[in-house]
Order: structure tokens, then sequence, then C-alpha cells
């Protein structure tokens, strides 16, 4: 998954994921209703379909995803394959698998020439600090060194947030003072990581809308002054989406890739919805890499996306652990 490996991540994945299933199920919404409820008798017809479509737009599938998904169903529907509720709960799972397996690529960070450059993304309240601190744990337990950049030098507490993470994980911070260029801090934190050796720089940025044109120049003056150092960096841009906000997460994935470039979504937040389904979306819509996946506020709460796993959270499928 990442470029060095000297020893596993903290916690296995089916902790993982049994936690993503029940903070994924933890509200009232079709992915907590059973869905032998939609097919009373066990019959399974165009009404249940069509109720069932209905839960997949208000989950945030969208209504482009959902029509390809439903689709598949009614081609098995006609060919009388759904012959039961647990029928149709594969074939929904299958068909959502099939969505986001493309999507489903793990971020690799070795690089041969200077430190692997991460620029993260995002609007306010999107969890970016919040991701970089994990993030950095993670490439930490798989052995590689790491280096944080305050690029966002406009919110107040932003630099000090950073400067936490950096204590928890030990692990250096670049920073300057409040108000100063953000290009020039995340300069200065890529010669620093490249004379130190370290494998990776994680730069953090301010928070904007994605319509704040001048903020959106920004980020882009930022791109172009890290690909002066290094013409592959940055290696990745990554957003980071809330996934609270629904359809207007894709809103903002639209317009940040447009203006950017982007390269790879994390998701954060999960723990707050009983929906998700904004992955699905996304994947259907941009089949931009879905990375890594948040539930939580602890370091060991944020994983690498796996599309079956996810799946089977939404749906609540018991699985083999």
């Amino acid at each position: 998954m990442f470029g060095k490996k000297e020893k596993p991540t903290t916690e296995p994945r089916s902790g993982f994921f049994k936690r993503l299933r029940s903070r994924l199920n933890s509200g009232d919404s079709w992915l907590t209703y059973d869905l032998a409820n939609l097919a009373p008798g066990a019959k399974i017809d165009d009404e249940v379909l069509d109720d069932l479509e209905t839960r997949l737009v208000m989950a945030d599938i969208g209504v482009d995803a959902t029509e390809k998904i439903l689709a598949d169903l009614h081609k098995r529907l006609e060919r009388r394959e759904l012959k039961d509720v647990s029928v149709l709960k594969a074939g929904l799972r299958q068909s959502m698998i099939d969505m986001l397996a493309p999507v489903e690529q793990p971020l690799d960070t070795a690089s041969d020439n200077g430190p692997f450059v991460i620029l993260m993304v995002g609007i306010n309240g999107a969890g970016k600090t919040t991701t970089i601190g994990k993030l950095a744990r993670l490439f930490m337990d798989n052995g590689q060194s790491v280096m944080l950049a305050a690029g966002d030098t406009f919110r107040a507490a932003a630099v000090e947030q950073l400067q936490v993470w950096g204590e928890r994980n030990n692990v250096p911070v670049v920073a300057q003072a409040s108000g100063a260029d953000p290009a020039a801090v995340i300069f200065d934190a890529y010669e620093s990581a490249k004379a130190k050796g370290v494998d990776i720089l994680l730069a953090d940025t301010a928070g904007r809308l994605q319509n704040q044109q001048g903020l959106m120049d920004e980020l882009a003056k930022i791109k172009r002054v890290v690909s002066r150092q290094n013409p592959d960096a940055p290696h990745e841009v990554m957003l980071v989406l809330d996934a609270g906000l629904g359809q207007n997460a894709m809103v903002q994935a639209q317009k940040f890739n447009e203006a950017l470039g982007v390269t790879g979504i994390t998701v954060t937040k999960l723990d707050g919805t009983a929906k998700g389904g904004i992955l699905l979306a996304i994947a259907d819509s941009l089949a931009i890499p879905v990375r890594f996946i948040g539930i939580g506020e602890s370091a060991d709460d944020m994983q690498t996306f796996r599309a079956d796993e996810y799946v089977d959270a939404l749906l609540n499928t018991q699985r083999d652990e």
C-alpha cells in the first residue's frame, strides 16, 4: 500500500470493519431498514425496486448512480433471477461493489526523487488537519518518515493544531508567522524534507469554499511552486470530504477537481451519517480514487478504503472475521 513496509498497521482490518459497520448503521435510514420489509411475502417485483430506488437516492447515492444500479436489478428481475430478498440483497451488493471497485486504489507513496508530497485541500470543517495527523500515524506505522507543512496561515488555530499533531506523532512541523505566504511555507518545507531525507511531506492548506475563486487560485499557485522544485510534485492532491454533506460533497469534488486535478479523496466523519452513499455518486461521476475513509477522532479511526468492506458496512452484511 505504501512505499516502505517495516511493520503492519496498528489495527487488524477486521476490527476496523466492525466499527465501520456499527457507525454507518447507527442512524435511521434505509441502511438500518430490513430489506425484507420491502418485499412482503418475499415477492420481488417492480414496486419493490421502485421503493428501493427511492431509498438509494435518499442515501445520497444520487440519481445517476441509482439508475445504473436499478437498471441491473431490473434486468435480473426480467430474467426471473430475483427470487427472494436474499438474492435481491446479493444483487444490490454486487452492483455497488462493481461501481466502487474502480476507485479502490490504495495510495502508493514510493518516490525515487525527493519526498512524496501530498497536498491536502478541502473546505473549512472537512477535517483536513485531523486527517493529516491520522495519515502521519499510518505512514509512520508503515516505516516511513514524515514531515508536516503548516500551509494554512490564515486560520488562527491551524498552525497550533498541526503542531499538536506533530508533537503527538513526534514528527517535525515547518511553520511561519500567521499571514505568511502559504506557497513559501510549503516551499521551505519541501527543501527541509529533501535535505533531511524525509519520505513523505504532508502539506496543510487553508480551507476554502469551492466557489471562492481567489482562494482556489492560491492553491493552483502552491501547486505550481512545488512543481518547480520537483516536476512530479505534488505527487498527490488529496481532497478531504465530509461525508455528512451529502450531495454538496459531490459539488465540492467537481469544483476542486476542475481547479486542481484531484488525484485522491479521503472521506471523513462517516460516523456522523447513517447514509454514506455519496462515495458511490462520486465514484460513478468522477472516478477519482478513494484513498482513505475515517469513522472517528482517534488515529486508528482512519484506514485504506476497501470497496467490499464499505458496501458490506452500508448494507449491514455479516462477514467472516
